[in-house]
């Protein structure tokens, strides 16, 4: 029996958030990096002056009241007036009136804008040449999105055979970039870790890790999807935290199966401490198989060792089963480097700024 394993940072399937299309890597990581710190004040049982000072500076910053139709804003807060207390009091001028979380009935959000169709269509088309009989998909906004791709994009409209079962499990992540799965065969359960115990409850992962179970002729096969924090604005040394939860993860997983893979978006490159904390675990990369030939890397034209961030990681009785590896990059725009598929034909009707990779295992 020859299984087909893949992982796919799809970068979001219709509705991206607006910060995240900033040309500015300084602009979006100041962004980001404020709509995180407004997310954590706000949700603090009791705010001290200095908390109320800050959310204040933030809101106004980045005009997160402004509801103007064509407003720049990034991200918005949003109250339900009528659930409760009030989170700002306007008169006579902007202050924070509620003294906690739970004072008033809301939540921070950021502002998105919908994929160029285009986009869309070429993600679908990299999912239907893949054709793994389990993908890992990084970066989608929630289970409704996981479903109408699958059913509408891929099923209608490209005219491929959708796949009989997916699931999400929404993260803790507020920007709503979570990690779904697709898969041919049975779904029989998830795990989803949010809190490191040994942190003490604090939150450790920003994405959380779910462990999916699927099931193969019995044999249950256990996929670890990951989209580790990003290299914007450091992160190094979360992402190396991180990587030994779910080392710690893996190891137990080991003891229900020995059919564990590590998949998806680690966010860092081969010889980086996270991904040798796992490398020393004994899992092997699918790309330093015999079976694969091509570019080392994964994200944007894929020449250099540093662009390689999306991983398959194997322990070595799969690792020894890969019978073939392949990088599919046609859904990125990089005409200097290789051909796109013909319908991409810019950086807005790309799939994503990442290529797909993808083992085959036999069984």
């Amino acid at each position: 029996m020859t299984i087909r394993i893949g992982t796919f940072n799809a970068e979001n399937l219709f509705r991206r958030p607006k910060a995240f299309a900033l040309e500015s890597d300084t602009q979006r990581d100041k962004v980001l990096a404020d709509f995180g710190d407004l997310v954590a004040l706000l949700e603090k049982e009791s705010y001290s002056d200095h908390d109320k000072e800050r959310i204040l500076a933030i809101v106004k910053e980045h005009r997160a009241l402004d509801s103007a139709p064509d407003s720049p804003r990034p991200f918005f807060v949003n109250e339900l007036k009528g659930k409760g207390g009030r989170l700002f009091d306007e008169d006579p001028t902007l202050t924070v009136a509620a003294a906690g979380r739970g004072d008033w009935a809301g939540w921070a959000q950021l502002v998105r804008d919908d994929l160029s169709w285009p986009a869309v269509q070429n993600t679908g088309r990299v999912v239907a040449e893949v054709n793994a009989d389990i993908l890992l998909m990084v970066e989608v906004e929630d289970r409704l999105a996981l479903e109408r791709f699958n059913e509408n994009v891929l099923g209608e409209t490209l005219g491929h055979q959708p796949y009989p079962f997916n699931l999400l499990i929404d993260g803790n992540d507020p920007r709503g970039i979570d990690v779904g799965i697709l898969s041919r065969h049975p779904i029989t359960s998830v795990r989803s870790h949010i809190f490191d115990p040994g942190q003490g409850g604090r939150r450790l992962f920003s994405r959380d890790c779910p462990e999916f179970e699927i099931a193969l002729n019995g044999t249950p096969l256990w996929i670890l999807g990951n989209h580790l924090k990003s290299k914007r604005g450091g992160g190094a040394g979360l992402r190396a935290r991180q990587a030994l939860r779910v080392r710690e993860i893996y190891e137990a997983a080991l003891l229900r199966s020995e059919h564990v893979v590590v998949a998806g978006d680690l966010n860092d490159f081969m010889a980086s401490t996270p991904v040798k904390t796992l490398l020393d675990a004994g899992l092997k990369d699918a790309m330093t198989h015999t079976g694969y030939t091509g570019d080392p890397g994964t994200h944007g034209p894929g020449t250099q060792d540093e662009e390689k961030i999306d991983y398959l990681l194997f322990p070595p009785g799969l690792f020894d089963r890969i019978e073939h590896v392949e990088v599919e990059r046609r859904g990125i725009w990089a005409p200097e480097t290789f051909k796109s598929f013909p319908t991409v034909t810019s950086t807005a009707t790309q799939a994503s700024d990442h290529a797909a990779l993808y083992a085959d295992l036999d069984l």
